[in-house]
């Protein structure tokens, strides 16, 4: 695990706000103190939830995405020590892991030119050795008995998620994505519009339903690749939100229906709510209320097993915004999966 950086004490003390008479859920988490033995030290730590940090966006830009997704785990790390420490957030329940760097990869991707087949192509093979990484992580951690939350990069790391998990339980999972895209682009290469598909070709990846993409965005080749399969299942924001032919309630029961009956992980990307900073922001999309009601009812369940929040692309102006909303959603995770 050379790429992974742990979350430590000096870090902890210079994004903490202390404020008299309260306790920030930042001075109650636990953390590791050595680097070796990662799976040994959480199987034998007192946690439930693993968090980490993926700052990427070379699957972005490998997807010819706007880059920014990078930027999300330092944007949610400050505002997530800083919130209250008290009977719903749980934050002795809560171990914070750290960061993988990529810096050397997203260097190296700089250099690279998005409209040049060669350099897209080196791209390609950079989210590759990304997935090794965030692979041999998860399968450390779900191993270990934890349920990992995973923040920040692009939705290629939806095939690192996947495959880590299904190795430890030594077994396909199923997947709930909440997203405007179904990332079930051809296997072209490894970028962040193809983790679904390539996890679901290596048998990783079960039962898979999509909710809420979006009519505009998803072509007519991708709509029939979905229809072969039995075990994918998708509806759109425009059948859920626009035309009312489908009812919110209704299809979050039909898609719990469709992935619960194993462990299954919860995929959020922030394309798909509405005016957030993200790689590609929408004007037109779910709210953060509707987001977080989405995610109460997926982490109830007792087979859920990760939460991945992606695709967020914060700006200096827009980091508070971001974090606080990333942080709603791991939160949510938490008081869910304790009920």
């Amino acid at each position: 695990m050379d790429k992974l950086v742990l979350f430590n004490n000096t870090t902890r003390n210079k994004l903490l706000n202390k404020r008299s008479g309260e306790s920030k859920f930042g001075q109650n988490v636990q953390i590791l103190t050595r680097i070796s033995n990662i799976y040994e030290q959480l199987k034998n730590l007192d946690v439930d939830y693993v968090i980490f940090g993926i700052p990427e966006d070379v699957g972005v830009f490998a997807n010819l995405g706007n880059t920014g997704t990078s930027k999300a785990w330092d944007a949610t790390l400050k505002i997530l020590l800083n919130i209250q420490n008290n009977q719903f957030t749980k934050a002795n329940r809560v171990l914070i892991l750290g960061h993988l760097d990529f810096s050397d990869e997203l260097l190296e991707a700089s250099n690279l030119n998005p409209w040049k087949k060669k350099d897209v192509i080196k791209a390609r093979k950079i989210v590759e050795i990304i997935d090794s990484y965030v692979s041999d992580l998860i399968h450390q951690i779900v191993l270990a008995g934890k349920k990992p939350i995973i923040v920040g990069g692009g939705h290629n790391n939806a095939y690192g998620n996947i495959k880590g998990t299904s190795l430890a339980l030594s077994k396909a999972i199923n997947v709930i994505n909440f997203d405007a895209h179904s990332d079930f682009r051809p296997e072209e290469g490894r970028h962040s519009g193809n983790g679904f598909s390539y996890a679901f070709a290596e048998g990783f990846l079960g039962n898979y339903f999509i909710f809420g993409i979006h009519e505009n965005y998803t072509s007519d080749a991708i709509f029939k690749t979905l229809n072969k399969f039995k075990n994918i299942k998708y509806n759109t924001f425009e059948a859920l939100e626009v035309r009312d032919e489908l009812k919110f309630k209704s299809e979050l029961k039909n898609a719990l229906k469709h992935v619960s009956e194993a462990k299954f992980g919860i995929e959020i990307d922030c394309d798909t709510i509405e005016n957030i900073p993200s790689s590609a922001i929408t004007p037109s999309g779910f709210s953060v209320a509707k987001t977080r009601r989405f995610l109460n009812v997926f982490a109830r369940h007792e087979n859920a097993c990760y939460l991945h929040i992606c695709e967020a692309a914060p700006t200096k102006k827009t980091a508070n915004q971001v974090g606080k909303l990333i942080t709603y959603l791991i939160t949510d995770f938490i008081r869910a999966n304790d009920r």
